[in-house]
C-alpha cells in the first residue's frame, strides 16, 4: 500500500494528522495477560453492576421500563433464524422475517390509529426527529412547535439534527404539568406541532388541544405516544394525530444500558412516500400464492437524493420481530392488563409517596404508569441512598427543566411488574431516606 501510494513508511501515511491530535507515549495499557485472566477480570468488572430484579427492584422510567417479558417471547425472539437475520433484501429466501415485519408494521398501525407504519427505527428519539422532516418536506416550512413535556433527550435530539437540517424548534413551556397551548400567540407558519401523550411527567395530555394548534397554522400533528397506554387510551389517530413515533422497549425488549431499542412510527397514507426507512409489503407470487416484499425502502441507493426526506438505511429488525411476538402473545386484552396494571400501581405507589412529610406531587394532572415528585433531599442523594435498600428509585428531572417548578423533582415509575409488597417497602424505605 505504502509502495502504490509512493510514501516510505506508515509516518508518512499519517502525516497529514496535526501532531495536537495524535496519541503521546503510546497507550496506557496493562502487561498482557492469558485467556483465562481476562475472562476472571472481565467477570469481576461485570459483577459491580446491579441489575433489576432480585438485586433491585426498579422504580424508574423515564423512557425506558421493567416490564415482565414471558418466556415465550425470550424462547421465539432468540431463535437463530431472528438472530442471525439481516436485510431481506431477497424475498424468495426471506418469506419468515419478511411476514413478521409485516406483522409487526401491522399491529404498529392499529396501536397508533394511523393508516401505516414502518418496519421500525433505531430509538424513539430517531422516530422523532425523522418525523419532523417528513414535516418540514411535506409543508416547506422549517419550524417546529415543539412541548417542553416531550421526553429532554429527544428534544436533544432534535435540536441537535436541527442543526445540520437548519430547522427551527420553538419550545412551548408546562402549567400543572401539561402543555400550555394557550401561551402559543402568533408565529408561524409551522411545519409541525409535536406533543408527548403521556408526556415525560407521567401527565396525560389533551391531543385536542394540539390538533387545534396545529390546525391553525396548517401544520403536521405528531404525537410521541406511550404504546402501553393504547391498552387503555384511544389511539392517536383517532383523535387527529398525523404522525406518531414512540418506543417500544416495552414489548419484550429488556434493559441494557440504553439499548438496543426500538423506534415506532406511523403516519397517514398521505406521507407514505414521505416515511422514513422501509415498508414491508403483501402481495402475490406467480402462482398466485401469498407473498410479502419489501416495498418503498428509502435506502440511499435508490432514492434521489436531493428530494429525499431521510437518509435512513436500515431497521431493528429483531427488536421489531420481539415486539411483534410479545403483542401477539398478549393480545387486546392482554394489553390492557398490563396497562391497567401500571395505572394501578402507579396510583398505589403515587398515594404511599405522597404520605411521607415532605414529599409532594409536582403536577396536577392524570398520569398513567409514572409521577414527579418534589422531595426534601435532592434525587441524586435519595437515588443513592435508596440503592443501599434495594430500590432503584426514579429519574432526577434536571435537563431540559432548568428554570421550572419541575426541576430537582423525581419521576418515579410503577409498572405490572410491581406488587404490593414491593411497593410498601418502597415506600418505607423512601421514608428512611428522606429522613
Amino acid at each position: 500500500m505504502l509502495a502504490f501510494l509512493g510514501l516510505e513508511d506508515l509516518d508518512d501515511l499519517f502525516a497529514e494528522i496535526p501532531e495536537a491530535l495524535r496519541l503521546a507515549g503510546g497507550l496506557d495499557l496493562p502487561p498482557a495477560m492469558s485467556e483465562p485472566d481476562v475472562a476472571w477480570r472481565l467477570d469481576d468488572l461485570a459483577s459491580r453492576n446491579r441489575p433489576c430484579g432480585r438485586d433491585l427492584v426498579c422504580f424508574a422510567g423515564a423512557g425506558s421500563y421493567d416490564h415482565e417479558i414471558p418466556a415465550v417471547v425470550r424462547s421465539l425472539a432468540s431463535r437463530s433464524e431472528f438472530l442471525t437475520a439481516y436485510t431481506p433484501y431477497q424475498p424468495e429466501v426471506s418469506q419468515g422475517v419478511l411476514q413478521a415485519i409485516f406483522e409487526y408494521q401491522t399491529m404498529i398501525a392499529r396501536l397508533s390509529g394511523l393508516d401505516v407504519a414502518n418496519a421500525s427505527l433505531y430509538d424513539g428519539a430517531a422516530s422523532l426527529v425523522e418525523a419532523v422532516n417528513l414535516a418540514v418536506v411535506a409543508t416547506g416550512r422549517p419550524r417546529v412547535l415543539c412541548s417542553q413535556a416531550v421526553h429532554p433527550h429527544w428534544r436533544q435530539q432534535l435540536e441537535t439534527f436541527s442543526r445540520g437540517s437548519g430547522n427551527e424548534i420553538d419550545t412551548v413551556p408546562l402549567s400543572a404539568g401539561v402543555t400550555s397551548w394557550n401561551e402559543v400567540v402568533g408565529g408561524g407558519p409551522f411545519a409541525a406541532v409535536v406533543v408527548a401523550a403521556p408526556n415525560f411527567l407521567g401527565c396525560l395530555e389533551d391531543i385536542g388541544a394540539a390538533r387545534a394548534i396545529a390546525d391553525h397554522f396548517g401544520a403536521r400533528l405528531i404525537v410521541c405516544f406511550d404504546p402501553v397506554s393504547a391498552g387503555l387510551l384511544r389511539p392517536p389517530g383517532e383523535l387527529g394525530a398525523d404522525v406518531v413515533v414512540g418506543e417500544g422497549q416495552p414489548f419484550g425488549t429488556a434493559l441494557g444500558f440504553g439499548g438496543p431499542y426500538l423506534g415506532l412510527f406511523a403516519c397517514r397514507l398521505a406521507d407514505v412516500r414521505r416515511i422514513p426507512g422501509r415498508i414491508v409489503g403483501e402481495t402475490l407470487d406467480r402462482e398466485g400464492r401469498h407473498a410479502y416484499v419489501m416495498t418503498l425502502r428509502a435506502r440511499e441507493q435508490d432514492i434521489r437524493r436531493e428530494r429525499a426526506s431521510s437518509n435512513v438505511c436500515t431497521n431493528q429488525t429483531l427488536m421489531a420481530v420481539t415486539a411483534a411476538i410479545q403483542l401477539s402473545w398478549l393480545g387486546p386484552k392482554g394489553l390492557r392488563e398490563v396497562a391497567l396494571g401500571c395505572a394501578r400501581a402507579t396510583r398505589y405507589t403515587r398515594e404511599a409517596l405522597c404520605r411521607i412529610d415532605g414529599v409532594q406531587l409536582l403536577t396536577s394532572a392524570p398520569v398513567l404508569r409514572e409521577f414527579a415528585v418534589g422531595t426534601p433531599v435532592a434525587p441524586e442523594k435519595l437515588i443513592e441512598r435508596l440503592v443501599e435498600d434495594g430500590f432503584l428509585a426514579g429519574v432526577p428531572i434536571r435537563p431540559g427543566f432548568e428554570g421550572t417548578a419541575y426541576e430537582g423533582g423525581l419521576l418515579v415509575a410503577a409498572t405490572e411488574k410491581r406488587t404490593r409488597a414491593e411497593i410498601d417497602d418502597f415506600a418505607a424505605a423512601f421514608e428512611r431516606a428522606v429522613r
